[in-house]
């Protein structure tokens, strides 16, 4: 597809007038620079970077499939803030699915792993071909044939029974929206902070994510969905370690936490009656 197919110019001139923005402020807050910008503007960035997609996208809080494909211009206020507020694209984190992968000599996916010394360099380098090729990749005869897979490692006992320092092999999440309550994954966060192994709830309507340990003694804590870069659904786990069996404590609070999850689901339910 050419840049002349593509909305791109027209609606990054156009969210920032909707914001009452000058190209000055607009390119201050992206941290670029207004020559950049008005560049962008005027349609003269025929091929937008990998950077320059995610970076506009997380800000007006738009997927970069409608930054390219959508005249936002022509949508309707309300059709603008569903957009915004996540009930389509961006809650299904598309706005910044650009996935690198590595592959062996017949063209299978690899499973790389993302040892700990490489976990911050992760964050700025996920969607970086060159930094996937430095990572150690192997293939396992019982992974799945579809879908993408991963190796992280875990800090930590917030996921016990699975062993601290264990290493999850997990599966790319391309759609949020189909994520099970209580699903555990790896979810990658943006800035400085941690990636983490959690059980993930999405709030679509609310636009977070709840995150919960299956370690009890670990308070749960939700994050906004525009924190979130990356979702990895847990598939197995690998560990030198056996796990521990539980206590009579520890079996009563799982017991308990169930029922909790029994009651939430029947009032959800008698809700909808």
């Amino acid at each position: 597809m050419g840049a002349q197919d593509t909305f791109w110019s027209v609606n990054i001139k156009f969210l920032r007038l909707r914001q009452k923005l000058s190209q000055e402020a607009l390119a201050e807050k992206l941290g670029i620079s207004r020559v950049k910008l008005n560049a962008i503007e005027s349609g003269r960035t025929a091929n937008p970077t990998v950077d320059d997609l995610i970076n506009f996208s997380e800000y007006f809080r738009m997927s970069i499939d409608s930054l390219l494909k959508m005249d936002l211009g022509k949508l309707s206020d309300q059709k603008l803030k569903d957009l915004e507020e996540g009930s389509e694209l961006f809650m299904k984190g598309s706005q910044i699915r650009v996935l690198a992968i590595t592959v062996d000599k017949e063209d299978k996916e690899n499973i790389e792993y993302v040892p700990v010394q490489a976990r911050a360099g992760y964050r700025s380098g996920y969607a970086d071909p060159e930094f996937l090729a430095s990572l150690p990749r192997f293939n396992l005869p019982t992974v799945p044939k579809n879908g993408t897979f991963r190796m992280f490692p875990t800090v930590g006992d917030s996921m016990l029974p699975v062993p601290e320092g264990a290493d999850i092999i997990t599966r790319y999440v391309q759609d949020w929206t189909t994520v099970k309550p209580e699903t555990p994954c790896i979810v990658i966060l943006k800035g400085d902070q941690d990636f983490v192994f959690k059980q993930v709830t999405i709030n679509q309507e609310a636009g977070t994510m709840l995150l919960q340990s299956f370690n009890t003694q670990y308070f749960a804590y939700t994050v906004p969905i525009g924190e979130v870069i990356e979702l990895w659904e847990y598939y197995s786990f690998h560990s030198k370690a056996l796990p521990e069996p539980q206590t009579d404590m520890q079996q009563l609070m799982r017991m308990l936490q169930e029922m909790q999850n029994e009651l939430r689901e029947l009032k959800k339910r008698s809700s909808y009656k």
